[in-house]
């Protein structure tokens, strides 16, 4: 370094001396504005590295804190799919279970037994409710909320479903005839269209309002129906019309008897594959599906009619002794079989039909 008396400027001289003599020395001469430059980049730079060493690990574990919490974050809302994919599957359950009620609520009838009681759904809160004191409030708590409430509803009704189950079989033990000779099949298989239900209705000849005592069933011509229940074939025919109007009215007409509980009767028939007092099992063949008779188009007339205490064969809503399809609002038709008065204003059984099963019953 070479020194200079005040006021003067200065200048800092560094000599490079390689090892090998060969080799020319290098010179490096920095000013004092160069050297204080310098000077200000080393002490910046010492100050950046004890400030990084002081605050290095704060910082570390910042970032390994926020990693984490991301993890936290993605495996929280993994956990929220998931528990959302159970709420629904819950709520499938539920529905399926309904189905299951509403079955077994058709079978149960159509034996003649009352219903388990059945649990009612507890209104869903339209908010979750706060968090208990000293847990953060979750933006799950619905759904949590909700699953709570599908699982005790589930599990009541089951238990439900279970009773009605167990009353069923033991029903079916003790009286194996009469589950024979009970209505629980669709006439038709394949395709058809409900045309006309069970009740009151516009003629489609006069358009005035008449009881239907069954319902219609369209399909094609020709198709096989089959007998819904075990019982004996009372009349295979065309009803005389000096007889009854209304009968014959019916066309090729099966009349049987099941058991003594029920009469099924199949009317508009084509052709007619059964005779009168010829025993039939449920699903054997009786007729094809016709247009004969008083018939706007080509469907199946099907009655059921059920034994009173008078002894009486009254109508019956057919849909409710179908067990193999499922028919729309079927709620509400259970519910108003249940509660419905026995059909007073019909068209009894055509005698002497109705009078010989009469008879025969009494005896």
């Amino acid at each position: 370094m070479k020194l200079a008396a005040p006021g003067e400027s200065w200048s800092l001289e560094v000599q490079i001396h390689p090892s090998d003599i060969r080799k020319r020395v290098r010179y490096l001469f920095l000013s004092r504005r160069q050297l204080t430059a310098w000077s200000v980049v080393a002490l910046l730079y010492l100050l950046g590295l004890a400030l990084g060493v002081a605050l290095g690990p704060g910082v570390v574990d910042g970032l390994m804190h926020s990693q984490q919490h991301q993890t936290l974050m993605a495996e929280r809302s993994r956990q929220g799919e998931r528990l959302q994919a159970l709420v629904d599957r819950a709520g499938q359950l539920d529905a399926r279970v309904g189905e299951l009620d509403m079955r077994m609520g058709k079978v149960l009838l159509a034996y003649g037994l009352k219903p388990a009681q059945q649990p009612r759904r507890p209104a869903v809160p339209s908010a979750a409710p706060p968090a208990p004191p000293g847990r953060p409030s979750s933006i799950y708590a619905g759904a949590i909320e909700e699953g709570d409430r599908l699982r005790s509803h589930l599990r009541s009704r089951l238990m439900a479903l279970e009773a009605s189950l167990r009353q069923a079989r033991e029903f079916e033990t003790v009286h194996p005839d009469e589950v024979r000779t009970t209505p629980a099949l669709c006439p038709l298989r394949g395709e058809f269209v409900l045309m006309s239900s069970f009740g009151n209705r516009r003629s489609p000849f006069t358009r005035d309002l008449e009881f239907h005592p069954g319902v219609d069933l369209a399909a094609a011509l020709e198709t096989p129906v089959h007998a819904t229940a075990e019982g004996v074939v009372v009349f295979a025919g065309q009803y005389p019309l000096g007889r009854d109007r209304s009968w014959w009215s019916y066309g090729n007409l099966v009349l049987v008897q099941n058991g003594g509980g029920f009469v099924t009767a199949y009317g508009h028939n084509s052709q007619i594959a059964v005779r009168t007092g010829q025993r039939v099992a449920r699903g054997d063949l009786l007729a094809t599906v016709g247009n004969t008779g008083w018939s706007t188009s080509p469907h199946l007339h099907y009655e059921v009619r059920r034994k009173g205490a008078d002894g009486i064969y009254r109508p019956v809503d057919p849909l409710i002794y179908i067990l193999d399809h499922h028919w729309p609002n079927e709620d509400r038709l259970l519910l108003k079989a249940r509660s419905a008065p026995p059909v007073r204003d019909f068209e009894p059984l055509p005698p002497p039909i109705g009078r010989s099963l009469e008879r025969k019953d009494a005896s």
